[in-house]
């Protein structure tokens, strides 16, 4: 039986990894060792920042929303606690995007959160 030899697939996968660390300063995007170390990492953060952003836009539809009710004479948690008893169902990302675009409209939303508490 002959001899199988590692090259090929040793060369694919130096070059998957050199091929992932494009861009990347000095060594790191050159020499297979520090690319796969910088590799990985950025790996790593990438997953976390997938999950961080999902926090980062829910602190700023709050904070939107929070402004808006300010500016109708309400604080964010009496609002929000206002709109359940309403019976009222946006979630943080519609509400900041109605506190935006139609102030008007969430004037009113503020009304009703009033007239439920």
């Amino acid at each position: 039986m002959a001899r199988v030899k590692g090259a090929l697939n040793t060369r694919k996968k130096h070059n998957k990894v050199l091929k992932l660390a494009k861009g990347f300063r000095g060594g790191e995007s050159k020499l297979y060792k520090t690319a796969n170390q910088a590799v990985m990492r950025s790996m790593q953060n990438a997953y976390i920042g997938r999950k961080r952003r999902k926090r980062d836009f829910r602190r700023l539809w709050i904070t939107r929303i929070s402004a808006a009710a300010k500016m109708n004479g309400m604080n964010y948690s009496t609002f929000m606690n206002g709109l359940t008893k309403a019976g009222i169902k946006l979630n943080r990302k519609a509400l900041s995007e109605i506190a935006i675009a139609d102030p008007a409209a969430f004037t009113k939303l503020t009304e009703a959160a009033k007239a439920a508490l």
